[in-house]
């Protein structure tokens, strides 16, 4: 599947691929995608879809976007008994495709409730019963999530830095809460679709260090070229 038929680009308006491109909290606007409120709603939704004929919902930033991850850790040789967390789990279907691949310690977290059961509703179709699913706001749950060794983010980062009521601190809650539930040296993927590379380079500078790009579509307009989704893996070294 090509991506760019199948991802989503909920609140994605901010993919140049110049180098200008600073850190700065105001590179685009709130949104009521950066909102529980809305993931509740969205996910109740779906819930009850899959339920009734059993579709799961949509696949954020498309099917290929796992496809990509997956490829990566694939090559980097994770450990089939590594310990993975998927953070914004939403309809849970990055957990599926992870326990497919033979991976064993999977949890997946997110702070809506319907999203949660939606998750356990499709593992639990798919015969996957020892997958972990919690409901928990990543911001705050240092103390209850440690010693991952890959973090894996598809849009929450995105959906955090759209929120309404304190973005710029839900952005540096974030980084730390990152730094806490990952092991040293553990290995964090990133997939947005609001932040370029340079941007996100900067924005995850302190505690960790990059280790490569994915390829992703790229597209050219009015003289310029950029990427419709940036996806990043960084190293946690301090």
């Amino acid at each position: 599947m090509e991506e760019d038929a199948a991802v989503s680009t909920h609140g994605c308006d901010n993919n140049s691929d110049s180098e200008e491109d600073g850190c700065s909290d105001s590179d685009f606007g709130t949104s009521e995608l950066g909102t529980k409120a809305y993931w509740e709603e969205t996910y109740q939704k779906e819930l009850e879809t899959f339920k009734d004929v059993g579709d799961v919902g949509e696949i954020w930033f498309g099917e290929e976007s796992m496809s990509r991850v997956l490829r990566w850790m694939d090559k980097a040789k994770i450990p089939e008994n590594a310990a993975i967390l998927d953070i914004g789990t939403g309809n849970g279907a990055f957990l599926v495709e992870l326990a497919k691949h033979r991976y064993t310690n999977l949890t997946g977290i997110d702070y809506s409730k319907a999203s949660v059961e939606l998750s356990r509703n499709v593992l639990q179709a798919e015969d996957l019963t020892d997958v972990t699913v919690k409901e928990m706001d990543f911001l705050h749950c240092q103390s209850e999530l440690k010693g991952f060794d890959v973090c894996i983010d598809k849009g929450t980062f995105d959906a955090i830095s759209l929120n309404p009521n304190n973005t710029t601190e839900g952005k540096k809650h974030y980084t730390q809460a990152l730094k806490d539930v990952l092991k040293e040296n553990g290995l964090f993927a990133i997939t947005s679709c609001n932040w370029t590379k340079e941007q996100l380079l900067e924005r995850f500078s302190d505690g960790f260090e990059f280790v490569e790009e994915l390829p992703t579509p790229r597209f050219q307009f009015g003289g310029k070229t950029g990427n419709s989704v940036t996806a990043l893996i960084f190293r946690r070294v301090h």
